[in-house]
This record gives C-alpha cells, structure tokens and sequence, in this order.
C-alpha cells in the first residue's frame, strides 16, 4: 500500500478554510496541507445562518463557544420563522430540538392532531421550548442538569459572520500546519495514463504537485468540472431561484432574534440574519418571474436599518456534481453543488464531506469502492434535503403570482412524493438512511404550510378527549412557565459572549 503523503485544497473562503483546519486536527501532522487561495478572486461569503450540526464541528477543532462567537460576530439560533409561505398572511417556524414529548408509543403531534380536528388545539408553536422561545425573543443554553426540563432540552445553532468564521479558521489550521499558498491556478496538469490529476501550475509559474486534490474553488469548480469535466445535475425545475442579491444593514437593537427569518416575496423569499455588529439581509429569486431591480428595489425596501455596504449579487443553479469524488479530487461546497439557503444547509454539507472523506480516506491507490460509497452517501444527502427545500414551494396555498402558481401546480421527485402521501395518510414520518432532518423537522414544515393529514394515528383512541387535552395542556404549561424565567437574547449574548465592536 502507497500512502498519500501531499493534499493540496484550491480555494480559502469558508469551504476551503473549515476543510484545512479540520484535516489539520485530525491528521495531527501526518500528511502535508497546502491551501491555494488568491486575494483578487472574491468569496461568496455564503453560511451566515446555521443548523445545530455546526457545533459538532467546532467541538471537533476544540474551539471554546463563547471565543467562537466573539471571533465571528455571532448570536444564537433556535430555528427560522417562515413568513407568508402559505397564504401570504401566514407564519410558523422550524425550531431545532423536540417537540412535546412522547404519550407512550405515540409522537406527541398525533394527539394534537386529534383536537386540531375538533377545534380545540392550542398553536403547535406552544409545544416546544425553541418555538415557544421564538415568540418573545428568549434565550439560554442548555441546562445540562435539567435534562428532564425543557430547559434542558434547548437546541441551538449560529447567527455568525461567514468572512470572519474563514479567518479565525485560517489561523486556527496555519498553526496546525498547513501552508497557505497565495497566487491564481492557471492550469490543471492531467496525468496521461489515467487522467488523474498530477499538478497545478500557478500564474507566477509555480507548480504544486499533490496525491489527493481537494476543490473548494466555489461555483467555478476550477478542478472537478474545469479539469475533470464531471458533469452536473441540474435541479432548477424543481428550485426555480437562480439569483441572491445580499445587502447587510446596522444592527437593530430592539429586533435582536434568536432566529433567522424567511419572507416569502412575490418571486422567491428574503432572509433576515441577526449578527452583533450588524444584519444580514438578503432576496433569494427566480430570474424567470423577477427582474434584477425590481428584486433589488423589494430588499431595499424591506430593511429595518441603515445600509452599511453594496449589494453583492450571486448567480446560481440548484443542483450537484454528478460525482463529488471523481478520480483524484473531492469536492467540497459550493464546487460540490448547491442548494439555496432557505434551510441553512450550505456549511453542513462542507462539514459533512470533509468527515466522509477523513471515514474514506484513500491510500495513493484511490480503490474505486471508497470513491463509490463517498459518492453513494453525497447523493442520499443531497438529494433528501433537495426534497425537504422542495417542500416548502410546493405545499403552498398561494397562487398571487405566477411563480408561486409554478411551484404549487409543478411535479416532485418521487422520493418527496412518498412522504407526503404517507404524511397526508396518518401523519407518519419514516426518515431515511443519509437524511439530515428529522422527524420533528418534517413535522413542524408540513403542518407549518398547511398540509393537514386526513387522519391521525387510529391508537390515538385509546386515549379520552380529556386524557389528551391534559396531556397537551401539561407540556403547554411547562413550556410557558420555562420560557417565562428565561432572559432575552440580547440579554445573554451581551452577558456571555459579547463581541468587541
């Protein structure tokens, strides 16, 4: 067996940054680590809101939670309260964690079920600490000896500065090791045998060899595509939005969320991101149905702080990489595919590579079938939250504009398909091999967009209507009385990890 001895990464940004630093922690030394990234080529800075999964992540490179947040700006997230998705009126939100607790063998969804029914449920948001938190801006960690209260129960992720996060990163892997190399790749040098990549030439006529390549050179996927000519799944039928425009505004102190905001608008929707030093603001859309200034005009008018920089406008097509590991060379990011951020996926899915790659890693002798089961994997993850972004164009009552007449008429992948009829059967969620969001995550966007199944658990009736609305009004009341002794989110960001201004 031939080892690798040389990993070369082309690209910084937070892709290419969270991939150095974590292989430097995780190798310990053992390979040697060169990063390419050029000053004059822009990153897109994408990842500002995240999912839970990221603190795994950071807990890998042993970084301290409240460094992490002065470091990047951050505040805390317990979910993303979606606005106007199903009638244009309308909002609920995706929290992280549990919802309720379970009644024996039955989710606790199903009992609620059965009152919604009759007229008689209390809002579904009252039934989970995160949710219930989200309705007075309410925040606190976990309390890790209160594992049997709600407040136990706390899942959050982060609100955070995605250029500042590249940075710290940065350090973080140079002082493991890993060089960095400033200059623009001009050419990928194939090997003639088998079309492996052998080196990269740079613009000041260096040439870095390497074993394994990894690309985290963003939509121009300079190595996998450029040199390799993989090929792409294009996924824009089903995710019409093609076009973000961002534009950040100063902080507004008296709307300071532990949440993320989605707006739906007339041809797509907009985010609302809270940071410490200002907000993240910005319309994701479709080309097809909106005009670039009329998407412009609509953010602009939509801020509620003063503008502190120039829009910055990205280009994108919904899709992947038909392979994401193709020879020599991995993809990572935004080089590997993409999917909008309207569930706060993209820097999930450059962790969840990264450590696919460190469980696959090759020797020099790359065997097929660790490249096929990287790939295998990819696709199933992929593609199972393709769906659930799916999912919220798709369960839409709206029909106001012709984009959202699309998206509610348009067929969907037959995977998707199959959970909503077993959904719309008897509330059941089955999540599948590879599938990033759970049970509680599909719960809370069906009911949230007004998919209301037709029935409930039949072994809901062994239980009384009374014994249900007790059960039901216990957790209420539990949750109400926890969220009623926690502090504001303002309140404990500037108590435990105020950053510097």
């Amino acid at each position: 067996m031939k080892s690798l001895r040389k990993i070369a990464i082309v690209g910084g940004g937070s892709s290419g940054w969270m991939t150095a630093a974590l292989l430097a922690r995780l190798f310990q030394g053992l390979y040697e680590i060169t990063l390419i990234e050029s000053e004059e080529i822009a990153t897109i800075g994408v990842g500002e809101a995240t999912i839970p999964a990221i603190k795994k992540y950071n807990d890998l490179l042993g970084l301290d939670e409240n460094e992490f947040m002065q470091r990047t700006q951050a505040s805390f997230k317990l979910g993303i309260r979606f606005e106007g998705w199903l009638r244009g009126d309308d909002a609920y939100v995706h929290g992280f964690g549990v919802i309720g607790q379970d009644l024996e063998w039955l989710r606790m969804h199903h009992y609620w079920l059965k009152l919604q029914a009759q007229g008689r449920a209390d809002p579904f948001i009252d039934f989970s600490i995160n949710t219930a938190s989200v309705a007075t801006n309410k925040f606190m960690r976990a309390q890790p000896n209160m594992g049997d209260s709600p407040l136990g129960q706390i899942v959050h992720a982060f609100h955070m500065d995605a250029s500042l996060f590249a940075q710290f990163l940065s350090g973080y892997a140079q002082d493991r090791g890993v060089k960095r190399r400033e200059g623009k790749v001009v050419d990928v040098n194939l090997r003639s045998a088998d079309g492996f990549i052998e080196s990269l030439t740079m613009a000041d006529g260096g040439v870095i060899d390497a074993d394994l390549f990894i690309d985290c050179s963003g939509f121009r996927a300079i190595l996998i595509e450029g040199a390799l000519k993989t090929g792409f799944e294009d996924w824009s039928h089903w995710l019409p939005c093609d076009r973000a425009i961002a534009l950040p505004c100063r902080r507004n102190e008296d709307n300071f969320t532990p949440y993320t905001r989605s707006i739906a608008r007339g041809a797509g929707w907009q985010w609302r991101i809270p940071l410490q030093h200002r907000t993240g603001n910005g319309h994701v859309y479709s080309s097809q149905f909106m005009d670039d200034d009329t998407a412009e005009a609509i953010l602009r008018g939509n801020l509620d702080g003063e503008v502190l920089a120039e829009p910055n406008k990205v280009r994108f097509k919904a899709g992947k990489r038909s392979k994401l590991w193709n020879k020599n060379c991995v993809a990572i990011g935004l080089a590997g595919g993409f999917l909008e951020p309207l569930e706060s996926t993209s820097l999930h899915l450059v962790h969840s590579g990264i450590v696919r790659l460190v469980r696959l890693l090759p020797d020099a002798g790359f065997d097929q079938s660790n490249i096929d089961q990287f790939n295998r994997q990819s696709d199933l993850e992929y593609e199972r939250i393709r769906d659930f972004i799916i999912l919220h164009y798709k369960a839409t009552e709206r029909s106001d504009t012709p984009f959202w007449d699309y998206c509610r008429t348009m067929e969907v992948p037959g995977s998707l398909q199959r959970k909503i009829d077993l959904w719309m059967a008897n509330a059941r969620i089955f999540p599948e091999e590879e599938e990033l969001f759970t049970e509680e995550s599909w719960i809370q966007v069906f009911l949230g967009q007004g998919m209301i199944p037709r029935g409930h658990d039949p072994l809901v009736d062994i239980k009384s209507d009374a014994q249900i609305a007790q059960f039901l009004g216990n957790i209420r009341s539990v949750i109400g009385k926890c969220v009623d002794v926690m502090p504001s989110h303002a309140e404990y960001v500037a108590k435990t990890c105020p950053a510097a201004a």
